[in-house]
Order: structure tokens, then C-alpha cells, then sequence
């Protein structure tokens, strides 16, 4: 089994006992199930840094990489700092994140919140509903194109945009349907960990004109997103560059700034 195998297996568990604790219908009744979404998209298209900032404590491939800080100042420094959105972990056993964390930044700011989580099944997307996210994030080498469908559908149902991070041609070719808001290309191999930005120029020609596209994993220099600009992406998933400082907010404030030179 390959990582991503691991996380899959493992989050299916962990989606089951969920269900039995949370019904749905209390997930409904949430304060934040009837709020007005913020668009990442519309943020994105005006931007012209499209810096999506992460809040990550660990990964799978990293370890630890920031335990010490919390999420309101991230949340706060990323806000002031300038990015268009922000993305929050909720996968607890490989990447210490939580849905108190995706709670606390969505009362600390109000930047488009995006669940990053490997969503396999409905019920997922009615918690990030609940727990105030904006966007979703749906991968596709996880997801059947069934799958893919009926999870993009639901989140246009319930006003949440929807991020599609894909690998390689044949994901992508499964991907593009019209409840997808965004394509993201994941420079990292989920299998190796080995980073390449040529995925991200290989595969742009294929996405069409009419979804706003996001650079994902490795780009840690503004030389990368100088690179990535020209084949038509507006959007740049940033974490681990962020985060492994002491100060995130500042960080990617820095980094805005030397980006709009």
C-alpha cells in the first residue's frame, strides 16, 4: 500500500464512526450552515499574486514541520498579510489538523476557507458545510468520476466552490465537468513524494479556458510562480514554505511583496 492507500483506508474508518456520533441533521442545525460563502474564484481572478496560504502542522513526507503556533495568529497574519484564501488541514493522523482548526480560522478572519481533506464519501462535504468552509477540495486519484459528480454536485447545492486536484492526463481527463469551480495540479507524486513543476506546465494546455487554475506542492520561490504564471495559472497553494517559519503571516506578507515586484 502506498501512502495515499494508507490515508484512504484509514480516513474511510474514521468517516464511519463520525457518522454514528454527528448525524447528518445536526450538521444541518449548525450557526454557520446558513451563511453567505466567500468566492476563492472571484479572489483568484482579480489577484495577481493568487497566493492560497496553508495552515499545516505535519505531513506524511515532512513530519512535524510547525507545532507551536496557533491558528487564530496564522489565520490573522495570512488575512493581513494579503493571500486570496486560505486552505485548513482537518486530517488529524497524518497531518495533525483538525475541524476545531477549520472552526477557529473561520471566527479569526474572513478569507475563502478551503477544507483540505481526502473526501471519500457525502457526508464529508455537509462537515465542511457546518464547520465554516468555503471551497472543498476533491482528489481525483481517490474519487471515481461517479464519485467526483455526485460530490462536486452536492457542494454546488450547498453554495460551496470546489477545487479539483489532479496528478496526471488521465485524472484530469475524468475531472472536468461543470460543478468543478477550480483545477488544481499537484506537482507532488502522491506515491513518491518527488516534486516536479513540469507537471504543472505539462498538463495546463489541457485544462480549459473557462476554470481557474491552481499550482500545487513545491513552490516555495517566487522564481516558481514567475515560471508557472505564463501557462495560465492564477492560483498557488502554498504551505510548508509558510509554516515552517515563526512567523507565517509575516512570511507570506514578505513573499506578496516580492511577488508584485
Amino acid at each position: 500500500m502506498n501512502i495515499l492507500d494508507k490515508i484512504v483506508a484509514d480516513k474511510r474508518i474514521e468517516v464511519r464512526l463520525r457518522k454514528q456520533l454527528i448525524p447528518i441533521k445536526q450538521l444541518e442545525s449548525s450557526v454557520l450552515f446558513e451563511r453567505e460563502p466567500i468566492s476563492l474564484t472571484n479572489n483568484l481572478s482579480q489577484s495577481t499574486t493568487g497566493i492560497i496560504a496553508e495552515h499545516k502542522r505535519r505531513s506524511p513526507s515532512k513530519s512535524i514541520i510547525n507545532n507551536s503556533l496557533n491558528v487564530y495568529d496564522i489565520a490573522k497574519g495570512y488575512e493581513n498579510a494579503g493571500v486570496c484564501g486560505m486552505s485548513v488541514l482537518t486530517d488529524g493522523k497524518y497531518f495533525g489538523g483538525s475541524l476545531d482548526d477549520l472552526l477557529t480560522a473561520r471566527a479569526s478572519c474572513t478569507l475563502p476557507l478551503l477544507r483540505k481533506e481526502f473526501i471519500i464519501d457525502a457526508y464529508q462535504i455537509i462537515e465542511a458545510k457546518a464547520f465554516g468552509a468555503d471551497v472543498i477540495l476533491l482528489i481525483a486519484a481517490i474519487l471515481s468520476k461517479a464519485e467526483i459528480k455526485q460530490f462536486s454536485e452536492l457542494a454546488k447545492r450547498l453554495n460551496l466552490e470546489v477545487l479539483l486536484e489532479v496528478h496526471n492526463e488521465t485524472e484530469l481527463h475524468k475531472s472536468i465537468m461543470p460543478s468543478i469551480d477550480m483545477l488544481g495540479v499537484n506537482n507532488r507524486n502522491l506515491k513518491t513524494f518527488e516534486v516536479r513543476l513540469e507537471t504543472s506546465k505539462a498538463l495546463s494546455t489541457l485544462i480549459p479556458e473557462d476554470f481557474i487554475k491552481v499550482s500545487e506542492s513545491g513552490i516555495s520561490s517566487i522564481k516558481a510562480i514567475k515560471e508557472l504564471q505564463p501557462y495560465g495559472y492564477q492560483g498557488f497553494l502554498i504551505g510548508e514554505n509558510f509554516m515552517k517559519t515563526d512567523n507565517p503571516g509575516i512570511s507570506a506578507a514578505q513573499f506578496i511583496k516580492d511577488l508584485a515586484l
